[in-house]
């Protein structure tokens, strides 16, 4: 049964421009000054900034796999500067409400442990912020203290983003030496953050940081990198697992609510819902979203999945070629396209699935987080996992290449063909690569691409490996039309191939020299009177 408690918080208002006061109502006239006086206090104030945390990542639609309902601006650079934004108006809401925590902890009547773990909580939150902020723009305002009308802060010019993940990584140390071990977090505290929280996440910064380093060759890539090996040795030892409990069908059910909870020790932090329409608390619309095509993977995103020898599509001779229908694409592949997107003959909503571009407009319907027996209801209580144990296999892996460009079978096989094996692929071995003319930085980054699917990372991935002005100034291609299977499509814009074009290359484009950092909002250079800068070469 899923737990709840989570989410029976003091409901608070962080307030950006203000004192970052707290407001609870309608239960309590307690003023603030009334408020911060024992450990339960600062466990129900941390409640808050769960409530801020994103559910589904439909960021991949930013990228050459995915693709929503409309072209992505981003993705085919014709973005411009807005006015204010999202991107940079939440994470500082996350920050003011957790220098908030921070600063009034020291009232609080409690142990000194007590009062460190919800410090941690709210260290580990203030560095998640941190993290969007400096993967997007770069150089962002460093805050430390909570402020007010009045505060000099409120015109604070950037912060270099090297001392920024600095702050990053003393808030998560911290973390990892004052949060609990996940183990003792227990059923009732299932969602909170955990010491491997924190150091998974250290591990995620300091691999995105080494490597961006390294492609966009500026600063010194290899402590990051070091540094990312470390943090994931360390959740390593924590003794999580990967979700195995449904055999060979587990990629599947992991992102199905049997796959959810505190017996699953591969989610190390995740979005956590309510139970049921009874038991809601929180929900989210993934399954009808998903149905009309908020998200949609496209051609190139099912050739990245290896066939069943390990080998890619384009080198094996399991790959069914040339195609005959719609599902001769999934045939002989890694077990985890079948789970991630919808082929024909799947169990659907009231039938069985078919071919359609209707709403996903490559063809290739996502599956992950679909509950198909949530759709009637319209809404979906399954958790949506924010890190995985896997995640943090998949950075030791590529780290440990990247830091002298080689990694050993038996380093391969404590990450990488753990994920493998789950699946029962073929392992991935110096040999193998070797034989097959492959290239191992190529495998690896695969892995992380498959694994991670639909899951929000590649936007990431591709900036900091530097292959954005390569990868998204390409055509968006769907699935091969069959004329007997999209019986509605008239006239379709194919390839010569006879794949789907979802969006013509011409359409796209890529600017090396602005689009790796976002635009920085009008209003927060306007506010900070000029001392919030601009990113390079974005023209007002």
């Amino acid at each position: 049964m899923k737990r709840i408690k989570l989410f029976t918080f003091i409901l608070m208002t962080a307030w950006i421009a203000g004192s970052c006061s707290l407001e609870r109502f309608p239960e309590t006239e307690l003023s603030d000054e009334n408020y911060w006086n024992s450990g339960q206090d600062l466990k129900q104030a941390c409640n808050y900034l769960y409530t801020l945390l994103p559910g589904q990542d439909f960021s991949d639609n930013k990228t050459d796999l995915q693709y929503g309902q409309n072209p992505s601006s981003v993705s085919e650079g014709s973005w411009l500067i807005p006015s204010t934004s999202a991107d940079w108006n939440d994470p500082y809401r996350m920050i003011f409400a957790a220098n908030n925590i921070i600063e009034k902890s020291v009232k609080a009547e409690t142990t000194e442990a007590v009062k460190n773990r919800y410090v941690a909580e709210a260290r580990f939150f203030r560095a998640w912020a941190y993290f969007n902020l400096v993967s997007k723009y770069g150089d962002v305002p460093l805050l430390l203290k909570t402020l007010d009308i009045n505060s000099p802060e409120l015109s604070a010019p950037r912060t270099p983003r090297e001392d920024v993940v600095s702050q990053i990584y003393a808030d998560l140390d911290f973390g990892a030496l004052n949060l609990p071990a996940f183990k003792a977090l227990g059923t009732a505290d299932y969602g909170r953050v955990s010491k491997s929280t924190a150091l998974a996440l250290k591990a995620r910064v300091a691999l995105f940081e080494g490597t961006r380093q390294k492609f966009h060759q500026y600063g010194q890539f290899a402590p990051h990198l070091t540094a990312a090996v470390a943090a994931a040795e360390a959740v390593m030892a924590e003794g999580h697992a990967l979700y195995t409990a449904k055999g060979v069908d587990s990629y599947y059910y992991l992102f199905q609510y049997e796959g959810e909870g505190p017996a699953n020790s591969e989610v190390i932090f995740a979005k956590v819902y309510g139970q049921n329409i009874a038991n809601s608390i929180l929900s989210h619309k993934l399954g009808r979203n998903l149905e009309q095509g908020y998200m949609s993977s496209t051609r190139s995103m099912i050739e990245t999945y290896l066939c069943t020898d390990g080998l890619p599509m384009s080198i094996s001779p399991l790959a069914v070629k040339p195609e005959v229908n719609s599902n001769s694409i999934f045939a002989n592949k890694d077990p985890r396209l079948n789970a991630s997107v919808f082929k024909t003959g799947d169990t659907w909503i009231s039938n069985t699935y078919k071919p359609s571009i209707s709403f996903a407009k490559t063809g290739y319907c996502v599956k992950k987080y679909f509950v198909i027996a949530d759709w009637n209801g319209q809404d979906s209580y399954v958790d949506v996992h924010l890190m995985r144990y896997a995640e943090v296999l998949l950075a030791y892996a590529e780290a440990k290449f990247e830091l002298n460009g080689q990694i050993t079978d038996a380093e391969l096989d404590k990450s990488i063909n753990l994920l493998r094996a789950r699946v029962s692929m073929p392992k991935l071995t110096n040999a193998f690569v070797t034989a097959n003319g492959l290239n191992m930085r190529d495998e690896i980054r695969r892995e992380r691409t498959v694994e991670l699917a639909q899951e929000g990372s590649r936007y990431q991935d591709i900036n900091r490996w530097k292959i954005s002005e390569t990868v998204l100034p390409q055509a968006i291609l769907g699935a091969a039309y069959f004329a007997s299977e999209y019986v509605n499509v008239k006239n379709p814009i194919l390839t010569p191939e006879g794949l789907f074009v979802v969006q013509s290359k011409e359409t796209r484009k890529f600017d090396p020299a602005k689009d790796y950092l976002y635009p920085v909002p009008l209003r927060e250079i306007s506010i900070s009177g000029g001392a919030v800068t601009q990113n390079p070469n974005w023209l007002y």
